[in-house]
């Protein structure tokens, strides 16, 4: 299959081993696939609920306010 913008280099047993990608015409792609390895990579960090997010948010803002 051709895909413009999009080039596979392959082994010398013509399995894929790697893809070029012409981030002028595929930056929202390569943005996605940044995303997914970034999550990917981080799938085992602890997790905070959003509520501990937000007063933790509004902690550091009050704290930045008073000075």
């Amino acid at each position: 299959m051709n895909m413009p913008g999009i080039e596979f280099l392959r082994d010398r047993k013509g399995r894929r081993k790697a893809v070029l990608i012409d981030l002028k015409k595929h930056k929202r792609l390569w943005e996605d696939l940044y995303d997914a390895y970034l999550a990917h990579n981080r799938r085992a960090e602890r997790r905070e609920s959003l509520a501990t997010v937000k007063r933790l948010v509004e902690a550091s803002a009050k704290r930045k306010a008073r000075g």
